[in-house]
């Protein structure tokens, strides 16, 4: 028992470590931009109790990439309208009475919702009434210092958030993409496998896997977000959001890729488990199928990182890909295929349509007539 509860702890401080060497960056972000805001509203404001100065930091920190910027707005008005609502409020009623603060409470909600603010700007709002109401209330000569405090703490953590990535500021959707994809392409080799294997667990296998990679596409969203943040916020890289525009929009067929992939895992785990044999070139071709998927990243990162000529290569290795992909599973499309079997055969065409779309090899009617032409045999 004392061993299987010391093993148990073993493996949690291992894992809490792991966590901790993989999330570092963002503790230090939060960390340094606390204190450098508290020091800023001490030193030069001269405020004695900065207390919103080091939270409006960490509170835009704890937002996503991509949407600090607009929650240090929206913290700062938030801060301003708690301040205003409790300035009244206990002048008329006088602080740290109960219904002092149910009033406060109240009207800053309100206040807040009525005109549309965010979760974050009400929840900002009473936060900062609250605290006025109970703990210092608000006088005539700190009403201001709360304000600024909040406006301190914001622009700080903005600052901070900007300072990693702030000489490549594409580096982290660069990175993404390539992790996207190698994860995409890495289900589509563990389906080709449990193919030619005809291993129904292993199938299984990689539709749980395949199941995961939705988190992929959000990911690549929010790197999106955090990327076009960075580069209107660093104006000599300004020049670099058309490239970001570009890629926006092959974002929507990676995410048509993705659950075209899930739906063919799906249908391996139904052809693995049933009686039919399993055509003997099938894993082949969605093997191929994911070296398309492979060259497909390395052409979206390259063209972000502005590697044109690169980028063109790898976009042709997609387009000999995935038409060799369609091709040879074309050729197992025979006259009364097993349904599982023609859906594997489907997804690899709309898979291979998803991609060619991506990476912006030819215009969509042209994709979809080489696709089909790819279908029906050896392109003429």
């Amino acid at each position: 028992m004392a061993a299987g509860t010391g093993g148990r702890t073993a493996t949690a401080v291992r894992e809490a470590a792991g966590r901790l060497r993989r999330g570092w960056v963002p503790v230090v972000e939060a960390t340094l931009a606390a204190t450098v805001a508290w020091v800023l509203a001490t030193r030069i404001v001269g405020h004695p109790q900065p207390f919103f100065a080091p939270a409006a930091a960490l509170i835009v920190l704890g937002q996503a990439r991509g949407q600090r910027m607009r929650r240090a707005v929206e913290v700062v008005l938030g801060v301003a309208a708690g301040v205003l609502v409790a300035d009244l409020v206990v002048q008329a009623l006088g602080p740290r009475t109960t219904w002092t603060v149910l009033t406060v409470i109240l009207l800053t909600v309100a206040l807040a919702v009525a005109v549309g603010a965010s979760s974050v700007t009400v929840v900002q709002a009473a936060v900062s009434a609250l605290y006025l109401v109970v703990v210092s209330p608000p006088t005539e000569s700190l009403v201001p210092f709360r304000f600024v405090d909040a406006l301190i703490g914001g622009a700080v953590a903005v600052v901070a958030s900007q300072l990693v990535d702030a000489r490549r500021p594409l580096a982290p959707l660069v990175a993404e993409f390539r992790h996207t994809f190698a994860e995409l392409a890495g289900v589509l080799d563990d389906v080709a496998a449990a193919l030619d294997d005809t291993d129904d667990e292993a199938a299984l296998a990689a539709l749980e896997r395949a199941r995961h990679a939705d988190a992929g596409v959000e990911r690549l969203r929010g790197a999106v977000q955090a990327a076009g943040e960075a580069l209107r916020l660093n104006v000599r890289r300004r020049r670099h959001l058309g490239r970001l525009r570009s890629v926006e929009g092959s974002i929507r067929q990676i995410d048509y890729a993705v659950r075209n992939v899930r739906v063919l895992a799906r249908a391996a785990v139904t052809l693995t488990r049933s009686p039919a044999p399993v055509p003997a070139d099938l894993g082949a071709a969605v093997r191929t199928l994911g070296d398309a998927v492979r060259s497909a990243g390395d052409a979206l990162a390259a063209d972000l990182d502005g590697q044109e000529q690169i980028a063109d290569s790898h976009a042709a290795r997609v387009d000999v890909a995935a038409l060799e992909a369609v091709r040879s599973a074309g050729r197992l499309f025979t006259a009364g295929p097993t349904l599982p079997l023609a859906m594997i055969i489907g997804q690899v065409r709309a898979t291979a349509i998803d991609l060619l779309r991506g990476v912006g090899v030819d215009d969509d009617a042209t994709v979809l007539s080489r696709v089909d032409t790819a279908v029906g045999g050896p392109e003429r």
